[in-house]
Formats: C-alpha cells, structure tokens, sequence
C-alpha cells in the first residue's frame, strides 16, 4: 500500500513528538493545514505556536467517487450516504474506511520510527469524518498512542462491541484485547451549533470510547459550528496536551 501524501509544519524546536490530523470530508490536506495555522485569537496563539517541539502531519486522503452522486470525484477518507445518519447504507463506508485506516496505521509507524519507537510521543487527530477514521485507526492499531483528538466528530458503526466494530473492518495484526484502547488518552471536543455534524454525533464518540475503556475526556461547546470553539477550545486542547501527552504540571 503507498503511503498518502502529507503536508507538514515542521518543528521550531527539537522533533519531540508528532501530531498526526485528518482532514474532514471534501477538504484538503493543505487547505486544512493553513486554516488550522490560523486558529487562534487575541487569547491564545496558535497550537503550532505553543509547541514547537510538535511535528505536524497532515496527510491528504484519497479522491473517492460518492455512490450518491455518480461522476462525482471528492476527497474522502470513505464513502457515505447520508452525513446525517451514518447507519443508513452503513455498508458504504467500510471499503473507504478499511483502507484509510490501513493507511493510517503505516504513517503511525513511520512517525513512531522518526521518534525511536515510541509510541506515546504519537497523537492522532481529525476534524469530522478525518475524526471518524482517527477513532477507527485508534481501535486497530496493535499498541497505544500518545493520544486520540477528536473534533467535530462521528461514530461509524456506532453501537456495537469493540470486536464486532474491528470484525467489520477486517483488518491484519489487530490485537483480541483492549489494551490499545483503555491506554491511548482521548480528548473529544463537540460544539452544539454545529450543523453538519450534531452535537449527539460527538457524545456517540464519547460514549462509544468509554464503553471501549478509554479514559475520555469530554468537552461541549455552545457555538463554534463546524469547526473548533473559539478561544476555549485551543485553551483546552492545549490544556489536555499539556497534562495527557506531554506530562508537563
């Protein structure tokens, strides 16, 4: 499998950890890495800003065709049929999402290979449908991460045991035990306002995980739409980083 394209915003400082973030459905890697970089407000610099250390990665997904809409060419990291309910024709998804998540795990690893192998200095995070791949990447890799991010997101599969979500999956060297799970941290953030992905999308994230074992940590905007919450939700992410990956007090 090759590996996917990435944009990156390189460390200021000594490479001391990576911050891998999936793009959402219909955007790019490199439109999202610059919108991302202006993330901030009169509060709070950038998250790039506040650790230098951080190499960011943002790989770009593939271009799928949407079942849908026939011709039709759109970057996606899977397929869906209707944004606002993941279960109809839930069957779409798996192709996509099988070999986004495939193609996850072997950036995880070069990333970890970058860092002496070690996995806790690796954190994985996407915005919408790049946090829906992200959770499912983190539910099949073979050992832990530094970190789970989640913004915006959803729940494919939703409601159903751990190892029926892998099964549907299918995917090599996926381990039997939650081990992966209960020892990755996760942060969820979620605004009510948002009207592409509702608010009851990201606590199924929430929910789903901490059936699973994650330590979870939950966060609920009153507005921010699609998007991340303006100041708090660079404040809180900066926060969890601090406390959960970083172990800085």
């Amino acid at each position: 499998m090759a590996m996917l394209s990435v944009c990156t915003i390189p460390p200021t400082a000594g490479h001391e950890n990576t911050i891998i973030f999936l793009h959402g459905r219909g955007d790019t890697a490199r439109n999202f890495m610059h919108s991302f970089q202006e993330w901030r407000d009169s509060e709070s610099p950038s998250l790039p800003e506040l650790f230098p250390s951080v190499r960011w990665v943002f790989p770009q997904s593939e271009l799928r065709s949407p079942v849908r809409f026939p011709g039709a060419r759109m970057s996606q990291w899977f397929d869906t049929w209707d944004i606002a309910n993941l279960h109809e024709k839930e069957e779409l998804q798996i192709e996509g999402l099988k070999e986004s998540v495939a193609s996850i795990r072997l950036l995880v690893d070069r990333e970890v290979a970058s860092l002496g192998g070690q996995r806790e200095k690796v954190v994985l995070a996407g915005l919408s449908q790049g946090g829906a791949t992200a959770v499912h990447t983190v539910l099949n890799v073979a050992k832990g991460l530094g970190g789970l991010m989640v913004f915006s997101g959803r729940m494919p599969f939703s409601g159903r045991t751990l190892a029926k979500m892998r099964s549907i999956l299918d995917l090599a060297e996926v381990p039997e035990d939650d081990s992966a799970v209960r020892t990755t941290p996760v942060l969820v953030q979620h605004c009510t306002d948002d009207p592409l992905s509702r608010v009851q999308n990201g606590r199924e994230v929430r929910d789903s995980l901490s059936s699973f074992g994650a330590q979870v940590e939950w966060r609920e905007y009153p507005t921010g739409g699609h998007w991340f919450h303006s100041p708090h939700g660079i404040q809180d992410a900066a926060a969890w980083l601090r406390a959960r990956v970083f172990n800085e007090n």
